[in-house]
């Protein structure tokens, strides 16, 4: 069984009070990002039934350190994190799923009893307090410095996409957070921004400092 969901028609259904958890220790989801998950454990496979006739959202967290010698059990996760909806379903042959999320808000988790093998939570949605844009100061200084950094690493594609100019402010700086090689605390870090300025400074400071940590500064 394969479905499509358009984003477009996904956005046009409100997100449920209460959601099913997907916590995970090495991912970290932002908004207006795209999410490929392969689900084979069985309380997963529950859950992304379940998800897709109950409104497709599914609520990722990231769970703290030492979460391994409780994985099977409710181990603590980070309380922020962001809310997806199911665009993309494929069951395979013996019962597992591909699915791709579709990053929409940031959230913050209060988790709920339930009968469920998965974990379910109720949201309360993190609302910018300020427009998502940043100033052309802010802007400039994200772009030079993720342009350096890029070219070190030879991702030509994407540092022509940025350097092509049109892409939103939000899309730019929380795909630039999903995508760089932070590690799921810096990224977390990220997430908790309180806004899209702090997050696009506190994104410029991690870069400068992994262009600081190169050998000699590739000297």
């Amino acid at each position: 069984m394969s479905l499509e969901f358009s984003p477009t028609e996904s956005q046009a259904f409100p997100i449920p009070d209460i959601i099913p958890l997907f916590p995970l220790p090495s991912i970290v989801f932002f908004p207006e990002t795209y999410l490929p998950l392969h689900i084979f454990e069985p309380r997963y496979r529950d859950m992304v039934q379940d998800a897709s006739s109950q409104g497709r959202c599914i609520g990722m967290a990231l769970l703290k350190e030492g979460w391994e010698e409780h994985y099977y059990e409710t181990p603590p996760i980070y309380d922020l994190g962001c809310v997806g909806r199911i665009i993309s379903l494929h069951k395979l042959s013996d019962g597992r799923f591909n699915i791709v999320l579709q990053g929409l808000q940031r959230c913050t988790y209060t988790e709920q009893a339930t009968p469920t093998l998965y974990r379910q939570a109720k949201t309360t949605l993190r609302h910018q307090t300020t427009p998502p844009t940043l100033t052309v100061d802010i802007r400039m200084q994200l772009e030079s410095v993720a342009q350096e950094y890029l070219q070190w690493r030879k991702a030509t594609e994407l540092s022509q996409i940025i350097n092509a100019g049109q892409l939103t402010d939000s899309i730019l700086v929380n795909n630039l957070s999903a995508g760089l090689d932070f590690s799921p605390l810096e990224k977390q870090f990220l997430l908790e921004s309180d806004n899209l300025s702090q997050q696009a400074r506190r994104l410029t400071d991690l870069l400068r400092f992994k262009l600081a940590d190169l050998p000699l500064n590739q000297e």
